[in-house]
């Protein structure tokens, strides 16, 4: 059969949707969601629990990235910033600030998850389902990888600044 007569089924097709219109589905029916699961169970156990859960998927995610590759040292860590995806262009703004093979640092200074839920008046929620994760996922691809951030864009802050550290 000619690869051009070989139909994709239809899960499979563009969605012709913005990045914002696919945040817009994806999130704003789930962060009311949510937020009622917090004020259901208490707000201070809903976030230690989806800290603890968000937490334990990235780390999970990163460990699967890493059995994918054929290795897992910084450089193969860093790539996917310096190279990123048709999705992560779209979605973050971001420059490198320290390229070293011991140092990794970016600034993003737009992000559509914080955009995102930052209007919902969920960053909070957003903080920990989004933002924490990061922590876990350079533990989980690496642990030599350890990450610092003091600002983030989800709370407030100008920019986010990640510095990825090789510790191996």
């Amino acid at each position: 059969m000619d690869v051009e007569t070989i139909v994709k089924h239809k899960f499979l097709e563009g969605s012709n949707m913005t990045f914002q219109e696919v945040f817009d589905f994806a999130f704003k029916s789930l962060i009311p969601v949510l937020q009622g699961l917090a004020k259901e169970l208490g707000k201070d156990h809903f976030l230690k629990a989806l800290k603890k859960v968000a937490f334990e998927s990235a780390l999970k995610a990163g460990q699967d990235t890493a059995r994918q590759l054929p290795c897992n040292d910084f450089a193969a860590f860093t790539a996917s910033v310096r190279e990123p995806s048709h999705f992560g262009k779209h979605i973050l703004t971001l420059e490198i600030v320290e390229d070293t093979p011991q140092a990794f640092e970016v600034k993003v200074t737009e992000c559509l998850w914080a955009k995102t839920f930052r209007e919902m008046g969920a960053a909070d929620i957003g903080s920990l389902l989004i933002c924490h994760r990061d922590y876990a996922d350079c533990q989980g691809f690496n642990p030599k990888i350890t990450l610092t951030r003091s600002k983030t864009l989800m709370e407030g802050d100008d920019c986010c600044n990640h510095r990825f550290v090789w510790g191996g």
